[in-house]
């Protein structure tokens, strides 16, 4: 190989490892992707949105580095959540597995539901009846669920569905959050596997937090198969693209 040609080499070396240096730091210290594979917060996030998380939000863990690498010994930087944010964190049974919920409870907070509403310190969470949500599940199924507006103690509004008032987890103990730790619900409230759940996912430790939901940058339909390029235009939701995350 010539002396012009290895140079070459090394050269295009060199920018393709500066290009992946760069695009690790800004996943873990700014901003990650994330896409949503179910429809456990519905009407907020829809199966086939695709998001970024702050990794900044919170302040930074062991679970802010690709595959939990022990880098810190604790959270540091840190800035708990605000009741009402929708954040991405690791799933507590396991400390692998990616989750999305709203944080519902504080440390300190009891929570509760009765009769399908939600209950924090003992004081009923105002929640306001509006249209039905219309959509489609996985496979085309098309469902309508009761839609409310939820109004959280700080003031933070949020849209819940609700299939029933007297589900599986309508009903359910006062849950007391610990030091450090948060609790949160799916706004799909009838299907959602959360913090109700305490053998499935339970209280979230501070630690396994990795960042808050900030905004939508692409989102499918499921309509049409990665090689179908002639059903992409339809299948892309472009309404949705850029959307803030709420609240």
């Amino acid at each position: 190989m010539s002396e012009q040609k290895k140079g070459g080499f090394w050269e295009s070396a060199r920018t393709i490892l500066y290009a992946v240096l760069v695009a690790l730091l800004v996943r873990t210290f700014a901003y990650e992707p994330f896409n949503i594979p179910s429809g456990s917060m519905l009407p907020t996030l829809l199966v086939g949105d695709y998001l970024f998380v702050a990794k900044f939000s919170y302040g930074y863990s062991r679970y802010s580095f690709p595959l939990g690498l022990p880098v810190l010994p604790e959270r540091i930087l840190y800035e708990p959540p605000e009741r009402g944010d929708v954040v991405v964190f690791k799933l507590p049974t396991d400390n692998r597995t990616d989750y999305i919920k709203r944080i519902i409870g504080l440390p300190g907070d009891e929570i509760q539901v009765r009769q399908g509403r939600l209950f924090i310190n003992g004081e009923l969470v105002e929640r306001t009846r509006i249209e039905d949500y219309v959509g489609e599940v996985p496979g085309g199924q098309s469902i309508r669920l009761a839609q409310y507006v939820e109004t959280l103690p700080n003031g933070r509004k949020h849209l819940i569905l609700e299939a029933s008032d007297n589900g599986q987890l309508d009903n359910t103990p006062i849950y007391r959050v610990p030091a450090d730790h948060f609790f949160a619900m799916g706004d799909n409230r009838d299907n959602s596997l959360d913090s109700r759940v305490p053998q499935a996912v339970g209280f979230i430790p501070a630690e396994n937090l990795i960042g808050r939901a900030e905004f939508l940058f692409f989102s499918v339909d499921g309509s049409a198969h990665i090689w179908e390029i002639w059903k992409w235009p339809t299948a892309i939701r472009w309404g949705r693209i850029f959307n803030a995350i709420a609240p």
